[in-house]
C-alpha cells in the first residue's frame, strides 16, 4: 500500500484479535512514533506496551479507577475487559516539560501526532488498529497504577492486532469542505 493509499483510506478497526504485532512490527510501528514532528527534539513521549499479562494488569487499572470513582458493578466488570479488545495496547503519554520556546501543548500535540503514525504503521504492516481515549485518559488513578505523574497525559490507547471484520469503507470526506482562503 502507498502511503496516499494509506492517508486516504486510514479507518479504525475495533474489532481485533491474534495475531499482534511481531516484534519486527512493533518496532517499525515504535519507530514510526519517534519520527513525528518534535520541535526541539524533546521527544515529549512515552509508549507503555501492554500485551499478555499486561493487558490483564491494564485493566485492573481501569478497575481500580472505577472503584474509587464510586462505578457500578457493570461498569467495573466492563472497565477489567477493556484492554483484552486486542491482543496490544500501546498507551501514548504525553511528558511536556517546561521550555522558553516550546509550549506544553505543542508537545502534547507531538505525543498525538505520535500516535496517528503508529495506527498508521500498524496499517501499513497489514494490522489494524484503533485510537481509544475515554475517561480512563484522563483519571489520575489511571496515570497513578501507570507510574505516570500528575503532569503527564494519557493521549491515546492504540489497540493493535489483526482485524476480525473487514470493516466497510468509510465515505470520503473532501479536505476542501473544511478550508478555506484567508
Amino acid at each position: 500500500m502507498d502511503a496516499i493509499e494509506l492517508l486516504l483510506t486510514r479507518q479504525s478497526c475495533p474489532r481485533l484479535a491474534e495475531p499482534g504485532p511481531d516484534k519486527e512490527q512493533l518496532n517499525m510501528i515504535l519507530d514510526a512514533g519517534a519520527r513525528v514532528p518534535d520541535h526541539g527534539g524533546l521527544a515529549p513521549w512515552e509508549f507503555v506496551i501492554a500485551q499478555g499479562d499486561g493487558l490483564a494488569r491494564l485493566g485492573q487499572v481501569f478497575v481500580d479507577a472505577a472503584i474509587s470513582n464510586q462505578a457500578s458493578e457493570v461498569a467495573q466488570k466492563r472497565a477489567l475487559s477493556m484492554p483484552l479488545r486486542a491482543p496490544m495496547v500501546i498507551v501514548v503519554v504525553a511528558k511536556p516539560v517546561e521550555h522558553d520556546k516550546i509550549p506544553q501543548l505543542e508537545q502534547v500535540i507531538a505525543a498525538s501526532c505520535a500516535t496517528m503514525a503508529m495506527q498508521q504503521a500498524a496499517f501499513a504492516s497489514g494490522l489494524g488498529a484503533i485510537w481509544r481515549t475515554g475517561s480512563v485518559a484522563f483519571d489520575p488513578k489511571v496515570n497513578a497504577g501507570l507510574g505516570l505523574t500528575e503532569h503527564d497525559q494519557i493521549v491515546g490507547f492504540l489497540y493493535i492486532g489483526t482485524p476480525v471484520v473487514n470493516a466497510p469503507i468509510k465515505a470520503s470526506k473532501q479536505g476542501s469542505d473544511f478550508a478555506r482562503y484567508f
